[in-house]
């Protein structure tokens, strides 16, 4: 039975009483082993300089994250659909690259966890450690049941939030001189630096995602659209804030000295550090933030893109399935498997080079891909009604996002060819 509500109480009102909202799934999913790296990184080679790229770097974010949601709630359509509206061409880019990120994604997520999970418990080998998480994600979200994973998602966001955070607390006091780094400035050579920082707050594939956990959250209707803007704007306060502890905790103990963080090998060795310099429990503090940002990231896109997969399929055949069974649909379930078992082969035999840079190629043009459909479809009446008041700021956050997602496209494809 449908419950009712109060009618003097509106539903952004209802919604709001929630802590953690789908928004701030989106974002903790979209904060990966790599985002650390060049926060640390930005931190230890700059000081607190590119502040102000992090906070850039959320707002465009919220952005894009408020425009996926609001498409779903103007328009009642999935993003799948938006992009078939556009033309197969968009839909088909969807479909090669789902296959080709998710195979290569499922070695690469599992793998920071592994690195992390090996640092604490090193009994066990980083190849066991990675097929231990790809299933964990897969018995986590095969029932499809959108509660138990946002349940598990909001712990581990809590985890991973307290012991960065904290870590960043501790280190406060080492700041020193450092805290006249904080004047925004661009270092001479750092452009392209400073950009990749910015498009690295939280986004990744997964912000397509949105609109079904807002489906499953029962977020439907434009009365919804003011919610999905407090949602979207509370989770990317909170990812700014822990991008902004991890870029304090590389500036506090490194920044000056001749010590370099390297790949994700290096937040272990940085774990090392903050044990040497503050006290051996902060070690095992920061490895278990590190292992909830990782798993986090696996967790939220063995849910969330299979949602993308399972409408791309049941579009291109014309299928009859509301948005409701679609986690518990074949094609669902079968992206969740692609996820969990062919990527084991690519931790047993190395990544092969071809699909690397398929990879890469199809993967850098992602997201200027989402910033542009976006723009487009919502400033078409015809799909999403009377086009919005403030339309005009989204348009301008969306197209700050195209020229910054454009520009980091062309560096990386110079850079695999």
């Amino acid at each position: 039975m449908k419950e009712e509500r109060p009618l003097h109480t509106p539903p952004v009102v209802v919604k709001r009483t929630s802590i953690i909202g789908p928004g701030l799934i989106v974002a903790a999913t979209g904060v990966g082993a790599g985002d650390l790296v060049a926060a640390l990184v930005a931190g230890t080679n700059y000081g607190l300089v590119f502040l102000w790229a992090i906070v850039i770097g959320a707002i465009l974010k919220f952005a894009l994250n408020e425009g996926v949601g609001r498409w779903h709630l103007a328009s009642g359509k999935t993003i799948l659909e938006g992009w078939h509206l556009m033309g197969k061409w968009a839909t088909g880019y969807f479909g090669v690259y789902s296959v080709i990120w998710g195979f290569v994604y499922g070695a690469a997520g599992t793998a920071s966890c592994a690195l992390a999970a090996s640092a604490l418990f090193p009994q066990l080998s980083l190849t066991a450690w990675a097929i231990i998480h790809g299933i964990l994600g897969l018995v986590l979200v095969w029932s499809g049941q959108y509660k138990r994973f946002e349940h598990v998602m909001n712990v581990l966001i809590g985890i991973m939030f307290i012991t960065v955070v904290g870590s960043a607390i501790i280190v406060l006091p080492q700041l020193g001189d450092v805290v006249g780094t904080a004047v925004p400035t661009l270092p001479k050579g750092s452009l392209i630096y400073a950009l990749g920082l910015i498009g690295g707050v939280g986004g990744s594939l997964t912000m397509a995602s949105y609109g079904y956990w807002l489906e499953e959250n029962k977020w439907k209707g434009p009365s919804f659209i003011s919610a999905v803007r407090y949602d979207s704007a509370v989770a990317y306060i909170v990812t700014a804030l822990f991008t902004v502890s991890l870029l304090v905790l590389g500036a506090g103990l490194l920044f000056g000295t001749d010590v370099t963080i390297s790949g994700e090998k290096g937040l272990v060795d940085f774990a090392g550090i903050l044990g040497n310099e503050l006290h051996p429990a902060v070690r095992y503090l920061f490895l278990v933030g590190f292992w909830a940002a990782s798993f986090t990231s696996v967790l939220g896109v063995w849910n969330g893109v299979p949602y993308l997969f399972a409408d791309f399929i049941r579009t291109v055949r014309h299928q009859d399935i509301p948005n409701e069974q679609l986690s518990r649909s074949k094609a669902y379930r079968f992206y969740v498997l692609w996820l969990t078992f062919p990527p084991m082969l690519l931790h047993i035999i190395g990544k092969p080079v071809a699909l690397i840079i398929a990879y890469g190629a199809l993967g850098a043009i992602f997201m200027p891909f989402l910033a542009i459909t976006l723009l487009y479809l919502l400033n078409k009446k015809k799909y999403v009604g009377t086009v919005d008041r403030r339309q005009w700021v989204s348009n301008l956050g969306l197209g700050v996002s195209i020229l910054l997602f454009v520009v980091l496209a062309v560096n990386e494809l110079m850079g695999l060819f």
